[in-house]
């Protein structure tokens, strides 16, 4: 006996296979990963990622994971990795000053769309980490955990942190004191003293209530303008 609509059956497939798989096999592919980097941090851009993996699993990215959950030599070592091995990809970076016009979670939106926008190939499906995520040009569905639970979401996720770590380490050569290089500019106890004695800098998000904190404490403390690493000082 048959029933209507058939049901989709998801099969146990390679490491973080199962879900692109079971897409895949519906002919909803290809199926595109989305994930983000530098939310929490209260400095620096937010940056998101878009990546199409290959419909068969490869040996050269057996170790992908959620990109928290590896060192930042395994994260490097799989950046190049997973550019050369990917169907599509792409990177978009949300400044500071975007991300306090319009809000971080309606940064972290736009970032995804624009990522998607920016892949060479249409996805027929995205997967999303965490939030449903409206405007897509595809069918998408958010998946609780989704840089460890989805191949592609998990590329996506080596994608954007590489990316943002190596962005934060530059911008800790032009804005020394910081410790950008060092806590990528996420509010840690040394950076919150940093942030306090320094100042913010052009490239932190006034927005975040911990830096308009620290802004009003140096102004009132005799100082005047951005801060003394920032634009308009004096």
């Amino acid at each position: 006996m048959s029933t209507w609509p058939p049901r989709t059956v998801i099969r146990r497939a390679s490491g973080l296979r199962t879900m692109e798989s079971a897409l895949v096999r519906c002919g909803l592919g290809p199926v595109a990963g989305v994930d983000e980097a530098g939310r929490g941090a209260c400095a620096g851009p937010l940056v998101v990622a878009a990546c199409v993996l290959g419909p068969k699993p490869h040996a050269a990215l057996a170790g992908l994971d959620d990109s928290k959950k590896l060192t930042e030599k395994v994260r490097e070592e799989l950046f190049p990795v997973i550019k050369r091995l990917a169907v599509a990809w792409s990177v978009v970076e949300i400044p500071a000053a975007e991300i306090d016009r319009i809000g971080v979670h309606v940064a972290n939106i736009e970032g995804m769309r624009r990522a998607v926008a920016g892949l060479s190939v249409p996805p027929g499906y995205v997967l999303t980490d965490g939030f449903r995520v409206p405007g897509l040009p595809a069918p998408s569905l958010p998946v609780i955990g989704g840089d460890a639970a989805a191949a592609c979401i998990a590329a996506a996720s080596v994608l954007a942190k590489v990316t943002r770590d190596r962005t934060m380490v530059a911008m800790d050569e032009e804005l020394p004191g910081y410790g950008f290089a060092g806590h990528k500019g996420y509010s840690t106890a040394v950076h919150t003293a940093a942030l306090h004695e320094l100042g913010p800098s052009r490239e932190h998000r006034m927005s975040y209530a911990n830096v308009a904190a620290a802004s009003r404490e140096f102004e009132s403390a005799g100082s005047h303008g951005f801060g003394v690493r920032g634009v308009g000082a004096g």
